[in-house]
Formats: structure tokens, sequence, C-alpha cells
């Protein structure tokens, strides 16, 4: 006679008779299907559906929201210039599940790049959410504001996509965008784009003594940087967040 460990493995009880390599037999064979031997990784750069590989022991889920697109700037006059801030980046969070959580297949989402502002004083757009079903979701970073002409002002960045999002075990916020600073009619372009778990920060071109265009996201989940204006210049648009991505790695017997 025998019986199962909580976790299935089957053991001999004392009024069995067989014979003893019998018993590690049985031993080996139903631990063999709950040691992990082997992994299958899927990454979603694009929505789609993960399907659970045979033999699931553990899945490994990674979901990083997208980055926020930068501001447009205006047209600017003598004596003026125009500094668009930078988007913000996206959420990222992480969580492992047993397949009977996951179920045998789950909808995924990939959050798409916030656009950059058009050209003139525009605002960028949000970056979209990313998700694995309704098991994780990571938040998009936030659009920049566009920047109108000025001798002198301030542009606050957009903001990091926080931690709002729901499930997983571990989040961890992106950076927010970089600010866009005009001094004495000089764009000084400190509007990075911000940073994520998955990106590294999209650095800012320097000063603007005609135009300088932003810069797109880093992959992935970045925010876009700004483009800016010296004086008696054309209107520019922003540029564009890093879309999310979704990492899934299951482990497998």
């Amino acid at each position: 006679m025998t019986a199962n460990t909580s976790k299935g493995i089957t053991y001999p009880q004392s009024t069995d008779h067989t014979r003893l390599w019998e018993h590690y037999q049985a031993l080996a064979t139903t631990a063999d299907a709950i040691i992990i031997g082997n992994k299958d990784v899927q990454v979603f750069t694009a929505s789609g559906t993960w399907t659970r590989p045979a033999n699931a022991i553990l899945v490994d889920v990674q979901v990083q929201g997208a980055g926020g697109g930068s501001g447009g700037i205006a047209s600017t006059g003598a004596g003026q210039a125009a500094c668009a801030p930078g988007g913000g980046g996206g959420e990222y969070a992480r969580g492992l599940f047993l397949p009977a959580t996951t179920g045998s297949s789950v909808a995924v989402t990939v959050g798409t790049g916030g656009a950059g502002g058009t050209a003139g004083a525009n605002a960028g757009a949000n970056g979209g959410t990313s998700s694995f079903g309704a098991l994780i979701t990571a938040l998009g970073g936030t659009g920049a504001n566009g920047a109108a002409a000025t001798s002198t002002n301030v542009s606050n960045g957009g903001a990091n996509g926080g931690t709002g999002g729901t499930g997983g075990d571990t989040r961890i916020p992106g950076g927010d965008g970089g600010n866009g600073q005009v001094i004495s009619a000089i764009a000084l372009k400190f509007n990075n784009g911000g940073s994520a778990a998955l990106a590294n920060m999209r650095r800012a071109s320097g000063v603007a003594a005609t135009t300088t265009t932003g810069f797109d996201g880093n992959a992935y989940g970045g925010g876009a940087s700004g483009p800016a204006n010296g004086a008696s210049q054309s209107a520019v648009a922003g540029s564009n967040g890093a879309a999310g991505v979704v990492i899934v790695t299951t482990y497998t017997a």
C-alpha cells in the first residue's frame, strides 16, 4: 500500500511488501514530475495569447508598461525659446504563479508607447497599460506637456507610471521625465525621457541655439525626451514613448 505527500511524491507504507527497488522506482518517477528540468520563455512585444506549456511547474511573469510621449513646442520669435519636457517611464511588475492559477491560456496586452505631441504647444500621450490577463497589470508613463514660446520658463516632465497597477509580487515605478527649461531665451533642455525597470533614461539633446528634436523612448517602456527651439524657429512635434513588453518564463518538469 502506498500514499502521497502533499506535493505528490509517492511513498510506501509499513504494510506494503513491494520490493525495495520498486519503491525507489516509484519515488523517482513521481519526484521527477515535480522537479524543474526545463524552461519555456515567451516574449510578447505585441498583444497576443500565452498558452501554457506541457508539464508546467511554475510561471514567472514580467510586465512592463509603455513610456509616455514628449510634448511638442511652439514656433518662436526673436528673443524667445521653447523647451518641451520628457515623457515618464512605464511601471514594471513581476509575479510567480502556479499553473492552476494561470489556467491553460492567458490574454496578453502590451501597452503602446505614448505618441509625441503634435507641432505646437501640445501634450504627448500617456503610455499604454500592459497586462497578463487579470493577474498582473503595469501602468504606462504619463505624456509630457507641450511648451509655448517664452523668455524664461520651466515645464515639468511627465510623471512616471507610478505603482498603481495590480497583482504580482514586485512592483517598480518608472522614472519621471526631465523638465524643459528656458532661461534668458535659451532652451537648456534638461528634458530627458524617463527610465523604466527595463529601459535606460533617454538623453536630452543639449542646448538649443536653433532647433533640436527629441528622441523616442528606449525599449522597453522608456519615456521620450523633448524637443527644443531657439529664437525664430518653426513649431516642432514631440517624440514617442517606447512600447511595453510582457515576458513569461515557464519552468517545466
